[in-house]
């Protein structure tokens, strides 16, 4: 039955019988399935044409206004007319509510797409959907391999840096008793660097095999697009490149160059400070002075050191 109000709810494979008002205020909205499919059992497809009994249930979805809706689903247990089919009942499904779900498929859909779209937490998004955290990671894990799984955008420059991530985890092995990592707290990270692709890809690890290993899950056209490589001043990164991308130019992003001069200046001005100190005539003393005519401090001995002024007498020597 297709009515105004089942096209407003807009949850295909059901139907809209009659909507009522709850004594909080809410709103009960009572379903018929209307997808001729859900009669087909789930074991071995064929078509149920006599019917074991109903069945009632009642499965959370999106909210709807201030209160949301609650769904009651009237639906209806079959008979398998397959006498080989192992499974001799079975009751009405759909895609949006496959059988012993508790929520729609779109409410699952819609708390996954939060935490990878929309930057929310889990816990947040637990919140306002009002489910629980289990729930909610796993609709983020589902969400998180539908884009993990697609192929990867065309890439001209591929960027490769470490991440921190953790701590390590270490486990003895009962044999040798000897304790191995088991968890890297160094994580490697490939992103898009020019264009809007974004993260790429991430590994555990920071090793020559660790980068290589991630190159070698990627097609060999696609590698073969990339003409540049930006990162750090590493030696182990610059080695996995000359195996895995022979043929990219390698370049240093700007951040580092930046750093490693800071580094050079700073480790330049320590030295000229350090130089400028002189060991006083008492072992274990150091005083430093101000600045001489060449911008380098200098240090007085005791003997060049200008003395204070002898102290006055007191009265009982007068």
């Amino acid at each position: 039955m297709v009515n105004d109000t089942t096209l407003l709810l807009g949850l295909d494979g059901v139907s809209v019988i009659r909507v009522e008002r709850c004594e909080d205020g809410g709103r009960r909205v009572h379903l018929a399935t209307a997808d001729a499919s859900a009669r087909a059992c789930p074991a071995c497809g064929v078509f149920a044409s006599r019917v074991k009994g109903s069945a009632t249930t009642r499965p959370r979805d999106l909210p709807y206004g201030e209160r949301g809706l609650e769904f009651v689903w009237h639906k209806r247990r079959w008979w398998c007319r397959e006498p080989a089919c192992p499974r001799k009942s079975f009751t009405e499904q759909i895609p949006q509510i496959p059988a012993g779900a508790r929520i729609t498929g779109r409410l699952r859909s819609a708390a996954g797409r939060r935490i990878r779209d929309a930057d929310s937490t889990v816990i947040q998004a637990a919140r306002d959907l009002h489910l629980s955290w289990p729930t909610v990671m796993d609709a983020f894990k589902a969400a998180a391999r539908q884009v993990a799984e697609a192929p990867l955008p065309e890439v001209e420059v591929l960027g490769i840096d470490e991440a921190r991530r953790g701590r390590p985890r270490w486990e003895q092995d009962p044999d040798s008793g000897k304790w191995q990592l088991t968890r890297d707290r160094w994580h490697t990270g490939f992103v898009d660097a020019l264009g809007a692709g974004g993260l790429l890809g991430q590994v555990e690890g920071r090793t020559v095999a660790d980068v290589l290993a991630w190159l070698a899950t990627t097609p060999l056209t696609w590698r073969k697009n990339i003409r540049h490589v930006a990162i750090e001043m590493s030696a182990t990164y610059r080695a996995a490149l000359r195996t895995g991308l022979p043929h990219a130019t390698v370049v240093v992003d700007h951040f580092h160059v930046v750093q490693l001069a800071n580094k050079m200046l700073s480790g330049r001005a320590m030295t000229q400070s350090f130089h400028g100190i002189e060991s006083l005539p008492d072992p274990g003393r150091f005083r430093v002075a101000g600045p001489t005519e060449h911008g380098v401090t200098a240090a007085h001995s005791d003997a060049t050191r200008p003395q204070s002024p002898p102290p006055s007498p007191s009265r009982a020597s007068r």
